[in-house]
């Protein structure tokens, strides 16, 4: 029954009287028929405009009742589609059969403005937040066969063309397949009602993939089919948004905590992004107001949102097709990533992007070395092994207007060279070809041209694409003073734990530095939770040490994982990771006498370590910008105090396990009766060397340096916590801490003024006992 005849049998039957007003307000889907309603809408083409006047001469009375439906929720779709009546305007009801009682317009109210209700279909339905947003920004519109209406008319047009039984039959097999459906929801009302309440209880992803299930269950293949070519856009769409919201809506950090979630919305800060690549170090230091060699920095004005990255405008007005991301390691490129993907699959940002793939290069890198390296593949064979669900649905990703972002994480994974140059042009994604090739040609842009592709890497790494490739460098800078504590505060679910952590790590100046850097500042978190738990933490200020052995535990074991395939129970240090962190030691250990922060590959070379090894690999350093130094490469230690740290550490590691002495070199004026005592090979010799370069320098060269070694001979720290990295569990701690106290003590009540806060500061790192 249409639902014309169904409104005129429902006013038959109540007398007709012109008394009686049957209302049915507009469908929750505007403008969305049923293929009845055809023949009304040629009679309506003029009259579809929510306010408007009434004619001289009204027009043949027209039937527009609708059936109310008081019980349906009101959705999101219902509130962008009721009329509301405008200020001041007289409300006509049209709803009666006959428009001749309607009030005449009189010649002086020619201006007046009048509002009818019931009238012909309203507008199709809009989005709240398009109301006020340009093409440009945020969240974006879709794409019109992702968007509802579509959707809508799909489901409703397939549907018209069931006979009466088999739509009756299909109802049925609905409801049983769906439980979340009442019977008398499912039953009731119209076809066109039908398809209004399941999208609304089902949403639109269900009720699609339902509906073409059911059809299947009643041979109606077909229709099924059918269904399924009008709807393929936001098919495509649902199947990457579910896969993305299962992935990266919960994170996992460390060793994973049984019965513990972490949800990525609930702790991510989003960090200083800038449109300009320096290297992303930050110049500042507890003890030193500039670092040796200066670096330069972005200023505020070219940092920019997360999901902005490809709102951006190439220099002739165009959106940019390619960006690049990088930072230094630990600051957060990772959680990006996650981010920007879940905002998509949560429609809260881009909506416009239609699909949003993600292949990180360690995939490829996998997927290239895993039985044969020479072994081909398409495009469309890597998404298939990754995304098997997509297999039917491929295709159209070479519409023309299909709008799709590669995301492309992880480039140092990728362990090889691309010949940019000299790699064949591929443009059909179908065709088998060498990964490297494959890689090369998305970065080039012909393969899938329309794609938009993000890349993501290490400095040193991303530093191989050649800059005619890519529209815009951004880096992401880490948190700012007011992110840090946002961090830290959204990480725990007690206010008071939170602000005892916030206040604590403030109390060593260099420990609220580096906790610019997202990752310093998680491992921040995780000690400082641990501490907390026990009684009366918190008196002594922290230890800064620790914070930094625990930070290269962590880089070295995330090494070991990421680019060397180790499991989580096999990340004992081999010898070769030993001798790595020896020798990038022995390297800060020379550039600090040096008074330099930047190494170039020479100084990788002298110490016999491998250029990717320190500047990509290691997670402790980075490459800087060379504007200033020509086609010569530059880099850094993550932060200058990680140097610092690095330096002291070979000392300690020569000392402890090598029984060297490397700073008597002789050449800073011992005492002759101190030397005869206690040089030798004991600890307390080996500070007093140090205290000799400290006093010495006008630069507090070797300030932190001595902070750190003197860290570094706690048994806390070399002990507790280096054993079965640096050395076996049973290997001995240091010995002659007594006179090392002595020493240190001494130096206090001697020193100049300026020296005595950090020589305290040193003692304490040494003495204290806890974190």
């Amino acid at each position: 029954m249409d639902p014309d005849t169904e409104v005129n049998n429902i006013v038959t039957r109540s007398g007709g009287g012109e008394d009686e007003k049957w209302e049915r307000p507009p469908s929750s889907y505007g403008s969305m028929k049923s293929d009845t309603d055809e023949d009304e809408e040629k009679a309506e083409e003029e009259g579809e405009e929510a306010h408007a006047v009434l004619p001289e001469s009204p027009p043949e009375a027209q039937t527009r009742i609708q059936m109310i439906r008081s019980a349906s929720p009101e959705t999101l779709y219902t509130v962008t589609t009721q009329q509301t009546k405008p200020a001041e305007a007289m409300v006509i009801d049209t709803s009666s059969l006959d428009l001749g009682d309607a009030p005449e317009v009189d010649d002086d109210d020619e201006e007046e403005e009048f509002y009818i209700t019931n009238s012909p279909e309203p507008p199709e339905p809009i989005e709240m937040e398009d109301l006020t947003q340009s093409e440009d920004s945020q969240p974006g519109r879709r794409h019109p066969e992702q968007d509802l209406p579509h959707l809508f008319k799909s489901i409703q047009s397939v549907l018209t063309e069931l006979s009466d039984e088999e739509l009756k039959n299909f109802r049925m097999t609905f409801y049983h397949g769906e439980r979340k459906m009442t019977l008398p929801v499912v039953m009731e009302g119209d076809l066109l009602d039908f398809v209004d309440r399941i999208i609304e209880v089902l949403g639109q992803e269900r009720s699609l993939i339902h509906t073409m299930e059911t059809l299947k269950k009643m041979d109606k293949k077909e229709h099924a089919q059918k269904l399924k070519d009008q709807c393929q856009r936001a098919l495509i769409g649902f199947y990457m948004k579910r896969h993305i919201i299962r992935k990266f809506q919960v994170i996992h950090e460390g060793i994973v905590e049984a019965g513990k979630q972490t949800f990525l919305n609930g702790i991510y800060v989003e960090p200083q992004i800038s449109t300009r690549g320096y290297g992303g170090l930050d110049p500042s230091h507890e003890l030193r107001p500039h670092p040796p060699t200066p670096v330069q920095v972005p200023t505020p004005d070219t940092f920019m949102a997360l999901n902005d990255l490809f709102r951006q405008k190439r220099d002739d007005g165009s959106p940019v097709r390619m960006v690049v991301t990088t930072g230094i390691p630990g600051v957060g490129m990772s959680f990006s990533v996650a981010k920007f993907t879940l905002d998509w699959a949560e429609e809260c940002a881009n909506r416009d992007i239609q699909l949003i793939i993600k292949i990180s290069f360690k995939s490829l890198w996998h997927l290239r070395s895993k039985d044969n390296p020479t072994e081909k593949k398409s495009f469309f064979d890597v998404i298939e092994y990754y995304y098997p669900d997509l297999v039917d649905k491929l295709k159209i990703l070479e519409e023309p207007d299909f709008k799709i972002l590669i995301v492309m994480d992880s480039f140092d994974c990728y362990q090889t060279s691309l010949d940019w140059e000299n790699a064949p042009e591929l443009s059909d994604c179908s065709k088998p070809e060498h990964p490297d090739v494959l890689i090369v040609n998305i970065i080039r842009g012909t393969l899938l041209r329309g794609a938009r592709v993000w890349v993501l890497g290490r400095p040193a790494a991303v530093s191989q694409i050649p800059s005619k490739f890519v529209d815009v460098v951004t880096e992401i800078q880490g948190f700012s003073n007011e992110m840090r504590d946002e961090y830290l505060s959204k990480r725990f679910s007690s206010a008071e734990l939170a602000a005892d952590i916030v206040r604590h790590y403030k109390r060593v100046p260099m420990l609220h530095i580096l906790s610019r850097h997202p990752f310093i500042c998680w491992i921040v978190a995780k000690l400082f939770s641990r501490a907390y738990r026990y009684l009366g933490y918190g008196t002594n200020p922290p230890r800064l040490t620790p914070f930094l052995i625990n930070t290269l535990i962590v880089v070295i074991n995330r090494r070991k994982q990421f680019y060397y395939d180790a499991a989580e129970y096999d990340l004992k240090w081999s010898k070769e990771d030993r001798q790595l962190v020896t020798n990038m030691g022995k390297m800060a250990f020379k550039m600090l006498e040096r008074n330099t922060s930047v190494f170039f590959e020479e100084d990788i070379k002298e110490v016999g370590l491998q250029l990717t090894e320190v500047a990509v690999f290691s997670g402790l350093c980075t490459e800087l910008s060379n504007e200033s130094s020509g086609p010569r490469r530059r880099f850094s230690f993550m932060h200058f105090t990680f140097q610092e740290f690095m330096a002291a550490l070979f000392v300690f590691i020569m000392f402890h396990i090598e029984s060297k002495n490397v700073l008597d070199s002789g050449s800073f004026g011992l005492r002759k009766v101190l030397k005869s005592k206690i040089m030798g090979k004991s600890a307390a010799g080996l500070v007093e060397c140090a205290l000799a370069r400290t006093l010495s320098s006008q630069v507090c060269q070797y300030d932190m340096f001595l902070r750190y070694l003197c860290g570094l001979l706690s048994p806390a720290c070399h002990s507790d916590l280096f054993k079965g990295y640096l050395y076996p569990h049973n290997y001995p701690k240091v010995e002659g801490l007594a006179d090392v106290q002595r020493v240190l003590e001494q130096a206090i009540q001697n020193a100049p003024g300026d020296k005595v806060e950090n020589l305290k500061e040193c003692l304490r790192e040494m003495i204290q006992t806890d974190t």
